[in-house]
């Protein structure tokens, strides 16, 4: 392929997420599920005119990096150290339901498996896919109506961060079983080291930025500067400590959040995350779907998975949201919030078939749980939040 064909690539991406995002505002829908739909049309399923490449891959995870960053650079920390025991318990049930739901999802479609046997660990894997949140896309359709600082927004983020440690331990002891070389208590300490290390180095470097804040305000050196710092937590989070990219720019985040020019700094990040990596990072999730070879049987099997997986997190997260005292609308807005599933997943069933726990006619049930979700997950928030807003209108 040449070089330059990925301008064309680029092109077609953006002029049609564009379109898409401005169609789906018109029907009252969150930018995001146009952008989704336009990666779906213009990708192998239907028109074909852009194809799925490493480049564009790429350029998809800087766009995830970037959106989780200014999530951590929109929180409050204050509600978010408010909201962290609840999001732990909302987090551990949001992996736990759906585990046990897909397990039993792939045995009742192919039969009952004894413990320990490979058809067991296969199963199992079901449900640890199901255990991955996407919170990318929920992040985006909160901060487009306003809501994301809110306590429900905010607890559904930190959450979200959790399941995301949370499922990579679970995943970590699933191939463990499968694979000698696999070490999961090494995993629990890395990641508990992570988070350890990011807490101190996080403090040293806020009073750093405090300082460069103070001396140079408002200057376009310190976003730049942000930037830097949040590839690096990114890279660091991956390479030394095997936690997902997206939570180290997150981390990077939460450490701004609090100096004065926050908001600047999101503002300077918002201008290459609107206008080109976020459009690519979903439209990515539209272009990775394809109906190939696709019969009735795995058909059958994707739309119950499907169905499990978004019910999965719903009861679980929305079971145990009342459980912590939030009133019934609320427990269901944490619910949908938490049932998109995206990079993460795919990440898992990467992983899964890299071992032998999953083979690849079964990727077609999760790109369609990562397209189901993430078109559903911001069209329901958002009458949720409609609603909300009618009932104080009538009050």
């Amino acid at each position: 392929m040449e070089a330059y064909s990925v301008f064309k690539d680029l092109a077609i991406i953006i002029i049609f997420a564009k379109l898409f995002g401005i169609l789906a505002r018109k029907c009252k829908a969150p930018q995001v599920v146009g952008e989704i739909v336009a990666g779906l049309i213009i990708g192998p399923s239907v028109l074909g005119l852009v194809q799925q490449t490493d480049f564009l891959m790429e350029m998809a995870e800087v766009g995830v990096v970037l959106l989780m960053f200014s999530a951590g650079l929109e929180t409050d920390l204050k509600e978010l150290m408010k909201t962290g025991p609840v999001a732990l318990l909302i987090a551990c049930a949001g992996v736990f339901i759906p585990l046990i739901f897909g397990t039993f999802l792939y045995m009742g479609f192919y039969g009952m498996a004894p413990w320990g046997s490979e058809a067991f660990y296969k199963a199992v894997f079901i449900g640890v896919i199901m255990t991955a949140t996407s919170v990318s896309i929920t992040v985006q359709s909160l901060k487009e109506m306003g809501k994301l600082r809110e306590k429900v927004g905010t607890t559904i983020l930190s959450a979200a961060i959790i399941d995301d440690v949370i499922g990579i331990i679970v995943l970590t002891f699933v191939v463990g079983f499968k694979s000698p070389d696999s070490n999961p208590g090494k995993v629990v300490i890395s990641t508990v080291l992570f988070f350890v290390l990011a807490l101190g180095l996080g403090w040293v470097l806020y009073k750093l930025f405090q300082i460069l804040d103070a001396r140079y305000p408002h200057t376009r050196r310190i976003p730049i500067i942000s930037l830097a710092l949040c590839f690096f937590f990114a890279y660091a989070a991956e390479k030394f400590f095997g936690i997902a990219d997206i939570t180290g720019a997150y981390v990077a985040g939460i450490v701004l959040c609090s100096i004065k020019d926050s908001n600047y700094i999101e503002e300077k990040m918002e201008v290459s995350s609107y206008m080109i990596f976020g459009p690519i990072f979903f439209a990515s999730i539209g272009l990775k779907t394809s109906i190939d070879n696709v019969d009735g049987g795995i058909l059958l099997f994707s739309l119950g998975f499907v169905v499990v997986a978004l019910l999965g997190k719903i009861i679980g997260c929305g079971l145990m949201a009342r459980l912590c005292k939030f009133r019934g609308l609320d427990c269901f807005k944490i619910g949908v919030g938490m049932m998109t599933r995206g990079e993460v997943a795919l990440i898992v069933a990467q992983k899964g078939l890299s071992v032998g726990l999953l083979t690849p006619i079964y990727f077609t049930s999760v790109i369609l749980l990562i397209i189901v979700s993430s078109i559903s997950t911001p069209i329901v928030l958002k009458l949720l939040y409609s609603r909300d807003e009618h009932k104080a209108m009538a009050a």
